[in-house]
């Protein structure tokens, strides 16, 4: 049981998120004098860069998650609680959740983000989000729902927003996505559903950037965007959304696509519980920080990963929000909270970039290592060796190999199941024809 300050040996760090940050907090302080707590929403780690996949069918949502106390078991200074974390008392040096109260010495806020529709209520009531487990999982419900209702319409004309699947953004969530509903356009629609024709489906990515992962170098850019149109997705650069009424996606430039499914990975926002000062929250709803990942004007506590602003002269815009920002950030915290407590200098965070990649397809992914950039086959391996190797678990990695495995030779393979179906809100249209 976690200690209450009287009786307590050590000092508490209390960690909010079991994302891949608070993961790393907690791995680093592992037999050191502190006691560890970990709070979050969920009893399971979800490893987010392969949760595409989930939605699309590859794989199963136990093959990319993993139980946090089968992950620290045997850390004796580790304590997990499920919870719901409510506020932070900076003053009192509490946190408040659904379960109770917790003090703390040192807390980090890694509870990562969610999505950004940038104040648009109607694209907010109406498209998919992909930030967690049950989106991908509604992703992957909706999909399916839309094949099954599009062959039970017999004029091809009216099954069309049926089969008009639109993706708005066109960084790596947008472009893997795309590429992997555009795969089973091509390798799985006419063998599941013969009732329905490759020509029938479109696949449509949207970015407002002139080109796709624009964070990537040009070439992986150029690379990605040529593999996607390859694959059959329609790229469509330039183009800010405008509205989704939940029949059609409109267009800043007047154009307009008759969809009945819009995937939103076009931004992401920071999500923290209250009890931080509006004048320290910055661009993307994130908490600001020093070069030392301390919340400003907020003794002993920090925010890693996809919630800090870690704003710098060097680093005006803050770091990206991907997961090795977030393991590099979570490892210095550990090392800057155990020296602050022994009193020894510390330094500033420097993060190391290892380079970045993405996966369109089968045979099909980019990879940037400094000024070393591959693509093709060889990349593809890169990128599944790579994923493959980071995922928790020997059975997960496992599981995942001989899916995806079975999915190189067969090009048919997947989890296509409507275990809960996704009840999507009624578009405005119809709901004036109700009401009437």
């Amino acid at each position: 049981m976690p200690s209450n300050s009287s009786n307590r040996k050590f000092p508490r760090v209390i960690i909010i998120g079991a994302g891949f940050g608070g993961i790393e907090v907690a791995k680093k302080l592992k037999n050191k004098e502190v006691e560890v707590l970990l709070l979050d929403r969920n009893n399971f780690h979800t490893f987010q860069p392969l949760m595409y996949q989930v939605a699309t069918g590859t794989l199963s949502a136990d093959s990319i998650s993993f139980p946090v106390r089968k992950m620290f078991k045997g850390q004796d200074n580790f304590h997990f609680r499920l919870a719901d974390v409510k506020s932070v008392d900076n003053v009192a040096k509490i946190v408040r959740t659904d379960v109770g109260d917790f003090d703390y010495d040192y807390l980090i806020v890694a509870t990562g983000a969610t999505t950004n529709f940038f104040g648009n209520q109607q694209i907010t009531k109406y498209a998919l989000p992909m930030k967690n487990i049950q989106e991908a999982l509604n992703i992957r419900s909706y999909v399916l729902q839309n094949l099954e209702e599009a062959v039970r319409i017999e004029n091809p004309a009216d099954r069309k927003a049926n089969l008009n699947f639109v993706i708005v953004g066109g960084g790596p969530t947008g472009v893997e996505l795309s590429g992997a509903i555009a795969e089973i356009k091509n390798n799985v629609l006419e063998k599941d559903y013969p009732e329905l024709k490759k020509s029938e489906m479109s696949v449509y990515l949207v970015e407002g950037l002139p080109k796709v992962l624009a964070n990537l170098s040009e070439k992986s850019s150029k690379d990605s965007e040529r593999y996607l149109k390859d694959l059959g997705v329609e790229v469509l650069l330039n183009v800010q959304v405008t509205g989704y009424d939940g029949n059609s996606i409109t267009f800043a430039d007047g154009r307009s696509i008759e969809t009945k499914t819009v995937i939103w990975g076009a931004g992401v926002a920071g999500q923290y519980p209250d009890g931080f000062k509006k004048e320290i929250i910055q661009r993307g709803n994130r908490i600001q920080t020093d070069d030392q990942c301390r919340v400003i004007d907020m003794p002993g506590v920090y925010a890693i990963g996809d919630v800090s602003a870690f704003i710098t002269d060097d680093l005006p815009r803050g770091l990206p929000g991907v997961a090795p920002v977030a393991q590099q950030q979570g490892a210095y915290v550990a090392k800057h909270i155990l020296q602050t407590i022994s009193n020894q200098p510390t330094e500033k965070f420097n993060y190391f970039d290892k380079g970045s990649m993405a996966t369109i397809g089968r045979n099909k992914a980019v990879v940037d290592m400094g000024k070393i950039h591959f693509n093709g086959f060889f990349g593809w391996m890169t990128w599944m060796f790579v994923h493959l190797m980071s995922i928790y678990g020997f059975r997960n990695k496992l599981i995942t190999f001989v899916n995806w495995s079975i999915k190189f030779f067969t090009k048919n393979s997947g989890v296509r199941l409507i275990f809960h179906k996704y009840d999507e809100p009624v578009p405005e249209k119809n709901q004036a024809e109700t009401v009437q």
